[in-house]
């Protein structure tokens, strides 16, 4: 089995579309947390999220119609188109059958949803139209990013929720391991909703103002909204194209704790963590950056400590250790997506994104969360962690590719 590496990434965020925009806008901590702007809030005890705003698909989804596909759809070809940019992929040049897509989502394209809803309150249901139809299944995603490109490889949509990035990437590995491709998109994408941000407000896990990973003072998690798109392909196809590696996928880890819909028990995150050690066949004294869930919320940041100790025992305080949500917010399926991408290029530049809004250690969460600054630190192998609703957890390996 050949090795599998990353050679672009692509990414919509609300702190830049982008890897020139991205990755500059992580490292110095910036946010565009704010008022929501997509829909009134005014009969929600909250109303801050983090949207990507003055995005224009007109830009990037040049073959379909931009405006015939749904926005996880618009997100997820701009980070595509972005991708293969970055990695210098000639796209008449490929063989389509050998090029696949793999996307995570939590919710597809929910605003369809919204739109199909306001039209039944108002009846007038007849306006929905044959579009909703062709605009609204989440499978779409993925299907439209082959569209826009012409890729006829394999082609699917993982909605584990917020570990779907995870899971994506884990699949287009495997995809390529197994010789069925030369070359796969992998990544995540979902949109800012009025259906996420209702049902996580009446969770009572929505912050106020601002997200504040592993923080004493944590509140809550902030909706975002975004994508980000991999791509991934053997070593040896890289290698022979002499273009930048910014990382080896070394391995995964997926379970299910089977425990409670929105809160684990820390122990299925551990076995995922440890999975993802074997698979990659590295031990835990290797690992030089872990990319925490870290949403914020007190319950989860406290689990993820646990398990983090359950896997490294005395070395986990000894590990920097930071949480991108703080910046950007949760962006749901594409979160651990985009985490990935910022893991590739903290590997390749040895450098670690901040946690900020960090303003006081809690008891709980004694371990270096890498608090407000970006930090220089060789980062020979970074562990990516993401927990879903259900119980699904997934654990991903970058490794710095030296040979």
């Amino acid at each position: 089995m050949d090795r599998v590496v990353v050679t672009g990434v692509g990414m919509v965020t609300s702190i830049g579309t982008g890897r020139e925009e991205f990755w500059p806008s992580l490292l110095d901590g910036r946010s565009n947390v704010g008022p929501v702007e997509s829909f009134d809030t005014r009969d929600y005890s909250v109303h801050n999220g983090a949207e990507v705003r003055n995005f224009d698909p007109e830009r990037f989804v040049l073959k379909l119609d931009p405006y015939q596909v749904g926005r996880a759809s618009q997100f997820a070809i701009a980070a595509a188109r972005l991708a293969l940019i970055d990695a210098n992929i000639e796209i008449d040049r490929l063989d389509p059958h050998r090029v696949g897509v793999s996307m995570g989502t939590t919710s597809g394209e929910p605003r369809e949803v919204e739109r199909f809803d306001d039209n039944n309150v108002a009846n007038t249901l007849e306006q929905v139209g044959s579009s909703f139809i062709r605009r609204y299944p989440c499978n779409l995603i993925a299907a439209n990013v082959a569209r826009e490109f012409g890729f006829a490889g394999i082609n699917v949509v993982i909605p584990t929720a917020c570990a779907a990035g995870n899971f994506a990437i884990a699949h287009a590995f495997e995809v390529l391991r197994s010789g069925r491709a030369d070359l796969m998109l992998a990544g995540g994408s979902d949109s800012f909703s009025r259906i996420t941000y209702a049902g996580f407000a009446r969770l009572g896990a929505v912050a106020p103002e601002i997200c504040q990973p592993f923080d004493r003072h944590r509140k809550g998690m902030i909706p975002g909204e975004g994508a980000a798109v991999l791509v991934l392909e053997p070593l040896s196809k890289a290698r022979a194209r002499g273009v930048r590696v910014y990382a080896e996928v070394s391995g995964y880890g997926l379970s299910c704790d089977g425990h409670h819909m929105t809160a684990g028990d820390g122990e299925g995150a551990a076995r995922a963590m440890s999975q993802a050690l074997h698979n990659a066949g590295i031990k835990p004294d290797e690992v030089s950056y872990i990319s925490a869930h870290g949403t914020g919320t007190p319950t989860n940041d406290r689990l993820e400590t646990i398990a983090v100790k359950r896997v490294f025992g005395e070395r986990a305080a000894r590990i920097p250790i930071s949480s991108i949500k703080s910046m950007l917010g949760h962006t749901m399926g594409a979160a651990s997506a985009i985490e990935a991408a910022a893991c590739a290029l903290a590997t390749l530049h040895d450098q670690i994104p901040p946690t900020i809004n960090f303003s006081e250690r809690d008891s709980d969460c004694d371990l270096d969360y890498v608090p407000n600054l970006a930090r220089d630190h060789r980062v020979h192998l970074a562990m990516n962690n993401a927990y879903a609703f259900g119980g699904n957890n997934a654990s991903l390996i970058m490794k710095k590719c030296e040979s």
